[in-house]
């Protein structure tokens, strides 16, 4: 099963990316976003979905050289573009994972949050939400930020899956913490 509800290709890709460069040009906000999301140093976060690496730099940034950051993506394209700005921001140490499928690659209980910043519209969300909460530590959050649903949707989904609790709502999020297992 692949993680996308329709993988897309690298020509969609690049425009998807030159969209971004646009819209980053026009109003640049991936810096206040990744902001808002209340990343300490030393933390370890999961960006999932990472795209052309537009929130990587923010969590590494945010995180420090004492955290670790971990981008994933399901596309090639995705991960080379990734390491192309991480080398043109000056940061390294930032691993990169290609997901196979809803299976990320990265160990249990790994993350102090992992981030899904406008991607949820493309995954399928119950085999999604069961690989973040398994690679979530057990006081681990879910961030999901953007995406071309509505928040009545992501919210109606996520808590559907009965892995995650809501602990807050913004303009520009949802924040999410795992259930305690029974």
């Amino acid at each position: 099963m692949n993680i996308m509800k329709k993988k897309i290709n690298d020509r969609e890709f690049r425009a998807m990316q030159l969209l971004m460069r646009i819209a980053d040009k026009i109003h640049p906000h991936t810096t206040a976003i990744a902001e808002s999301f209340g990343i300490q140093k030393g933390t370890t976060i999961v960006d999932y979905g990472c795209g052309p690496g537009r929130y990587t730099v923010e969590f590494s940034r945010l995180t420090g050289p004492e955290g670790r950051v971990i981008a994933v993506d399901l596309i090639e394209i995705a991960l080379r573009e990734t390491e192309k700005r991480l080398k043109d921001n000056g940061i390294d140490g930032v691993e990169l994972l290609l997901a196979q499928g809803y299976d990320s690659g990265v160990e249990s209980e790994t993350a102090d949050m992992v981030c899904a910043v406008d991607m949820f519209h493309h995954v399928d969300p119950a085999p999604f939400l069961k690989e973040v909460q398994r690679i979530t530590k057990p006081d681990g959050l879910l961030i999901i930020s953007g995406g071309h649903q509505t928040r009545g949707y992501i919210k109606k989904a996520v808590l559907a899956s009965g892995l995650w609790d809501i602990v807050d709502e913004t303009k520009i999020y949802l924040k999410y913490k795992k259930k305690e297992q029974e």
